[in-house]
């Protein structure tokens, strides 16, 4: 049985992930209150927790939000929103999806092949290129269909921006919006920017300041013009959603926009790695918008995940448990023989959508899907944690130590991961999603 001191070693705080050692809730901007004082998954909407030194009424984000001068607004571009409407995909594509990446798999390991990434076939290259050029709404479904198995290179920045909502369906419009909403963000920068050292921002900003140089890739990160945008990124949306403000973790989903756009404009291989000094500035600015406004449309699907004490992630850390005691009764138990609480290793993966736990490249792809999925950053999200857990399954069970079980979990090994095990990862979260989303009892016994 695990000592007191063993378990609360995961408290503590720390300023980088070091192999070897217990890591804190990483993420946490106010002490995360125990999801199981507070009510069942069944209950229409989360409670937010009272704090003991004022009382406040429990109200829904919704609620709060339309009593808050914030930037949860909808766009102006309702009808661009409206045809790139994230539809329920086809149930027998998807499971057809599944099942071929499953079968390729098996096939590759009978022949000893090495890993290869999964990609389209030929044809959906051209296919792809051809919906995300199109001049109508209609192939928005196509788009998404076609995504859901992995995007290609070539074709993925312009595609994510379709798929976030971000540009309009027709490309006639793309220009005029581009630079409209390019022209709106810089706009934000001069305004609000100068401000980051006032008594009532510096706080935010410097704790942006602090955390980005503990991101990765550092090659990249760490080059001044790119710490730069973040810092301007990540200020610019605190300031404009006050109902979260800046929350640790919010930081690493930049990453992935800025390095899939960058791509179009470098010529290495490896983005991490790129010289972006050598990138002309009119093209620097123009990435650094375009990844502001599609982080921003990424966070508004999942707001309550940043807002006071992360009800979002509570909930969904919680949702976690009790789906793992349906699907896997004997790691739960294990878990609990050994009290390690999922809210010890899960809320990362949650506040962080695992990139602290994959290569950056299994986490572009990784979004490839979720850009495809009806609510995949929120809902989808939740079946790739569970498969992710059962992917450690004999590991987790081999294990009979509280402190070396936690270890395991905060230090998974997935450096060497390639688009091959997100695939699969993938593939059985939609299965999972399959048998349990629709069923009423799923989270409860």
């Amino acid at each position: 049985m695990a000592s007191d001191g063993a378990r609360k070693q995961f408290w503590k705080r720390s300023n980088s992930k070091v192999p070897g050692s217990i890591q804190h809730v990483y993420g946490a901007q106010h002490p995360p209150f125990d999801p199981l004082l507070h009510g069942t998954l069944l209950k229409a909407t989360p409670k937010v927790p009272t704090t003991p030194v004022k009382a406040r009424r429990t109200s829904t984000f919704q609620e709060f939000e339309s009593n808050t001068s914030d930037a949860w607004d909808a766009s102006e571009d309702d009808d661009e929103l409206l045809a790139m409407a994230a539809e329920s995909l086809n149930t027998e594509v998807v499971m057809e999806t599944a099942n071929r990446v499953l079968r390729n798999h098996s096939q590759r390991q009978e022949r000893r092949r090495p890993p290869e990434p999964p990609a389209v076939p030929s044809g959906d290259l051209r296919l792809v290129k051809s919906v995300s050029e199109s001049h109508t709404s209609c192939p928005a479904e196509e788009l998404r269909k076609l995504s859901w198995s992995g995007i290609p290179k070539s074709v993925r920045p312009i595609t994510w921006k379709l798929l976030s909502g971000y540009l309009p369906a027709n490309v006639e419009r793309r220009p005029a919006t581009l630079q409209r909403k390019q022209k709106e963000y810089f706009a934000f920068i001069e305004h609000y920017y100068d401000s980051r050292h006032d008594d009532a921002h510096q706080d935010t900003y410097r704790q942006i300041h602090i955390d980005i140089p503990r991101m990765s890739p550092e090659a990249l990160i760490l080059q001044p013009k790119v710490t730069e945008i973040f810092e301007r990124i990540l200020f610019i949306w605190a300031i404009r959603h006050p109902a979260s403000g800046y929350v640790q973790g919010i930081n690493d989903l930049v990453t992935p926009f800025f390095v899939v756009f960058m791509c179009e404009h470098i010529e290495e291989e490896d983005v991490d790695a790129a010289d972006v000094s050598r990138v002309p500035t009119d093209v620097l600015r123009n990435v650094e918008a375009d990844t502001y406004w599609c982080m921003s449309r990424l966070l508004d699907g999942i707001q309550d995940n940043y807002t006071f004490a992360q009800p979002g992630i509570q909930m969904k850390v919680k949702m976690l448990e009790e789906l793992v005691s349906r699907i896997d009764e004997q790691v739960h138990r294990h878990l609990e023989q050994h009290e390690v609480r999922y809210l010890q290793f899960a809320f990362r993966w949650m506040n962080n959508l695992l990139m602290r736990e994959v290569p950056l490249h299994c986490t572009i792809r990784l979004w490839d899907t979720y850009q495809s999925e009806p609510e995949g950053f929120s809902h989808f999200h939740l079946y790739v944690c569970a498969a992710f857990l059962g992917r450690w399954r004999k590991e987790i069970l081999e294990e009979r130590d509280f402190q070396e079980l936690l270890l395991f979990l905060q230090n998974l090994p997935t450096a060497h991961w390639g688009d091959e095990d997100i695939s699969l990862l993938l593939a059985e979260a939609y299965r999972l999603k399959f048998a349990f989303a629709d069923a009423p009892n799923h989270y409860k016994k």
